[in-house]
Formats: structure tokens, sequence, C-alpha cells
């Protein structure tokens, strides 16, 4: 074999190990973040109700020199941990991009126009419900997110036969979900803009591009300038997590000729445990806290809820698989390998899972407590829906392959 093929055959596993890895941990958090918001409902309606509510406003005092800020526990998750989030999303994404499983033009566009489809049905499902009451329009976003932890943990939940090219499908999806989902944030979610921050904002960009450009590792730097990009975003009026994803983009991916590992794969390393064990179990924490006291089954029929538990669940897998398989048939892009039709079925009705997306969105666009309550009623029926009823499609799809590989056919 020749040495650009060894060299290729040996990229081939080492990302084929990350990929591993990625599954693993975010299937072990989904776990953990599942388990925090049973905990937060079930603290939420008991007696530990008092606390749990002080827990979630009790306020924070973050130094650094003579700068600091005051905000909540609630705030700081959704304003700083988040941003956090979003600088591995952003990474994740200039990774697969550039040398993972988007790096092809043909993995890219199947994954691309599903994502679009199961963004689109679902906002207009909400918007079919609620058109009528101009105050609940803002939530049109809530169910266009797919939540990546919840997902692959539903996966790892049916088993061991469901094909890798279905993870990595449904992984594409995700990610194209998130970056989708920064780009709805910046635009409908930010606060009136101030020129100034704003124009200081853009000047860090470019810098950090001119820096990733350039081919500078000096990671420090970048987080020191994304310190500084995520203060000057908050001042301008958008939203935090915009800064998270800026800088995750600009940080190399190439390694310099000092080091064997790019700044990029060394933060994701060092992050993605912490974003899979702490950062979104805290956020999962924090939101869940849906108080069920008095709450009818025809609550749940209100536009509000209705909307978003019918778009994550009916409009995300229909979206998706009608993108799927229209592209699919006209030629666009092949079907993914040893995915069946009811694989790629099973994947559209567990992206419908957007449990912690939803829940972010939905904070941005709501701030009183009683339409927060309904629309955490919302996600998480649709979430629930959209696990249980993609597990069962799953199996049923992935029956004969059991079967095979278990020698019975």
């Amino acid at each position: 074999m020749s040495t650009p093929a060894r060299a290729s055959t040996r990229e081939q596993a080492r990302i084929g190990r990350l990929l591993k890895l990625f599954l693993r941990n975010e299937a072990a958090g989904g776990v953990v973040m599942l388990c925090c918001a049973l905990l937060a409902m079930v603290l939420a309606n008991s007696q530990l109700s008092a606390s749990y509510q002080a827990f979630i406003h009790a306020p924070l005092q973050l130094t650094l020199g003579d700068t600091g800020l005051r905000m909540s526990m609630e705030h700081f998750v959704k304003d700083v941990l988040m941003a956090i989030f979003f600088l591995l999303v952003g990474m994740e994404l200039k990774r697969e991009m550039l040398e993972g499983f988007l790096s092809k033009k043909g993995q890219k566009l199947l994954p691309l126009l599903a994502a679009l489809g199961g963004i689109v049905v679902p906002a207009l499902i909400y918007y079919a419900l609620n058109h009528a009451q101009p105050d609940h329009i803002a939530g049109w976003a809530i169910p266009t997110a797919t939540d990546i932890a919840f997902a692959v943990c539903v996966l790892a939940l049916v088993g061991k036969h469901v094909p890798t090219s279905a993870k990595i499908f449904l992984l594409a999806i995700a990610i194209y979900d998130d970056l989708a989902a920064i780009l709805i944030i910046a635009l409908f979610y930010s606060k009136g803009l101030a020129l100034v921050p704003l124009a200081v904002a853009g000047a860090i960009t470019l810098l950090l591009a001119v820096l990733s450009r350039r081919g500078v590792s000096a990671l420090p730097l970048y987080l020191l300038l994304g310190a500084g990009l995520w203060e000057a975003v908050h001042q301008a009026g958008i939203h935090t997590t915009v800064a998270g994803m800026i800088v995750g983009l600009c940080i190399p991916l190439r390694p310099d000729a000092t080091d064997s590992e790019s700044p990029l794969n060394r933060l994701m390393h060092f992050l993605h445990p912490w974003v899979a064990f702490a950062i979104l179990p805290l956020f999962a924490f924090v939101s869940a806290g849906v108080e069920l006291q008095g709450l009818r089954p025809a609550d749940l029929l209100q536009p509000l809820p209705l909307g978003i538990a019918l778009g994550l669940f009916v409009g995300k897998q229909l979206g998706i698989f009608a993108a799927t398989f229209a592209a699919i048939k006209l030629g666009l892009a092949a079907r993914p390998q040893h995915a069946n039709w009811g694989v790629l079925y099973g994947v559209a009705v567990i992206a419908g899972i957007g449990f912690t997306m939803s829940l972010f969105v939905g904070y941005l666009a709501f701030h009183d407590e009683a339409t927060r309550n309904s629309l955490k009623v919302g996600v998480i029926a649709g979430s629930l829906l959209s696990a249980l009823w993609g597990m069962v499609m799953m199996r049923l799809a992935l029956r004969p392959r059991r079967d095979m590989q278990a020698g019975n056919v």
C-alpha cells in the first residue's frame, strides 16, 4: 500500500474513533440530562418547589479584574454556559465540514435538505395553530430544533444494529439545525441593536477570521478575544450564543509545526465532557421544572403547547422524511448506506426530540412564567412522543437486519 493510501486509511480510522467517542459521550450525556430534567420536574411539584425556584433565581456575581457581571443562575446558564455549548457546536460544524462526514458534496446535500424540511414544516404547523394569537407568533421557531444528546441517547437505546450511516445522518441534521438556530436567534430573537458595541463585535470577528486564516494556533488568544466578543454582542443586544458559534468557526483545525494536534481538536476534547455531563444537564435542570399542579389534559390542546407538540412530533418527521425521500428519488443525493426507508423514517421521527434547543428558543421568545410553563408542556409532550414512536419505528425497521445477523433468515 502506498504512503498516501496508508495516510488516508489512518485518517479514516481516526475520524471513526472520534465519531464513536462523540456518540458514546452524547448517549451517556443524554441519560444524565434526562435524569436532571426528571429531577427538576419532581422538585418543581414537591414541597421543595420554593427551594428549586430559589436556586434558579439565585443571584450570581461574576468578576474578572475590574469588570463584573450580575445575573441569576438561570441567566448564567442561558447566556454564559450555553455560549460555551455553541462554541463546541461551531467547532464540530467546522471539523465535519472540512474533514468529517460533511466534507464531501454528496454527504452535505442530503442532511442539509432534510434539515431545511425539518425547520420549515414545524414552523408552518405552529403558525397555522397560533396565527390568530399575536402574542404567540414569536414562538414559531420553538419546534424547529433537534436535541442531539437526547436523540443519540434514543438511538443507543434502540441497540447496536443501527447503521452508522443513520447515526451520521442524524448528527448532520442536528448540526445544520444548530447552525440554523444560531441564525434564527441572531435575526429574530435579538434585542434593539446598539451600534457601537456591534461595531466592536464586528472588528473582533474580523480579527478572529484573520488569525484563523493565517493559521495562528495560540488557543488562549482565541479564547481571550472570544470573551471580548461575548461582552460586545451582549452589549449590542445580540444573544451571546452567537459569539460562541463565531469563535468555534474561527479556531484553526490544522496543527502548527510544533504540535501534533490542532487547537480545535484539543479544545473539543477538553470541552465535550463538560458540555455533555455538566452544561447541558444543568440547563435541563434549570429549564425543565414545569409545574403540573392543576394541569389538565385539555391544557395540552391549547394553541401554544399543541402547536409546539405537533410541530415536533408531526412536523419534524414529515418535513425531514419528505425532503429526504424527494432528494433521493430525484437523484440529488444517494441514500445512506445500509439504511432502508424504515430506518430513515425512524431517524426523521427521532429528530423531533427538540428538548434542549426548543426550551432555549422558547425562553428567548417568551418571558412570562405562565407562557413558559405552557411551552414546556408542549416541548416535553412533543419530544416524548418523538422518542417513543421513533424507538418503535426504528426497532421495526431494524428487525430484518437483526434477524440476518442472528442467522435466522
